[in-house]
């Protein structure tokens, strides 16, 4: 059985992505905002790489240099691992 094609309309289904690429001046903070709302929104069972990827398709191909476009394709990438930070362990030196 062949994998279904996702559509835009189904990756975002309240035309957050579809807003952003029209609005005149938009900025990058402003294309991250939304993108987080976005990201929070994405249903159940769906994965957000390859809803990322069906956008960057229908919306990022035809302006490569949008600021949304950065945004998505920064949404593609592996975050960084995590570290630990604070603590007594980075307070106090080895051995005491």
């Amino acid at each position: 059985m062949g994998r279904r094609v996702m559509r835009a309309d189904e990756v975002d289904p309240k035309g957050l992505m579809r807003e952003a690429y029209v609005i005149e001046g938009i900025t990058d903070g402003e294309c991250r905002s939304i993108f987080m709302d976005w990201a929070l929104s994405v249903p159940d069972g769906l994965d957000p790489r390859e809803a990322i990827r069906v956008l960057l398709t229908r919306y990022g191909e035809g302006a490569p240099d949008h600021p949304m476009t950065a945004v998505l394709t920064a949404g593609l990438t592996a975050p960084d691992k995590p570290r630990r930070r604070g603590g007594r362990a980075a307070r106090v030196p080895d051995g005491v």
